[in-house]
């Protein structure tokens, strides 16, 4: 896909972000998130990669009036679906247990 990914101290409140610059794509990712987090964090950022080229949140949040949030539900659905992809849950277990074993943070179960 020749993304490159980089893991950098975003600070607090920054998980991750995704952006082009002269034709490269860039996948930048908090280093200091847990593992799962990270695994998702770079799931979603590949989701805006490929079904949202060219839209930039920041854009959106200061220059426009189109609904950033509806971009990110988007991302966070496909990227949780991505993940959970080649598994399904077992019997009797529960969407917590099967999200963590798939290592997805439990918070994000409203997207399955």
């Amino acid at each position: 896909m020749n993304i490159q990914i980089w893991h950098c101290d975003l600070g607090d409140s920054t998980r991750g972000m995704y952006y082009r610059k002269l034709r490269r794509r860039f996948i930048v990712i908090h280093s200091k998130l847990s593992e799962p987090w990270q695994k998702f964090i770079c799931a979603h950022e590949l989701v805006h990669d490929r079904l949202h080229p060219g839209i930039s949140r920041f854009f959106l949040d200061e220059r426009s009036f189109s609904n950033a949030g509806k971009y990110e539900r988007q991302a966070k659905q496909f990227a949780v679906k991505l993940l959970t992809a080649t598994s399904s849950p077992d019997p009797g277990e529960t969407i917590e247990q099967f999200l963590r074993r798939c290592s997805i943070p439990p918070e994000l179960h409203t997207f399955l």
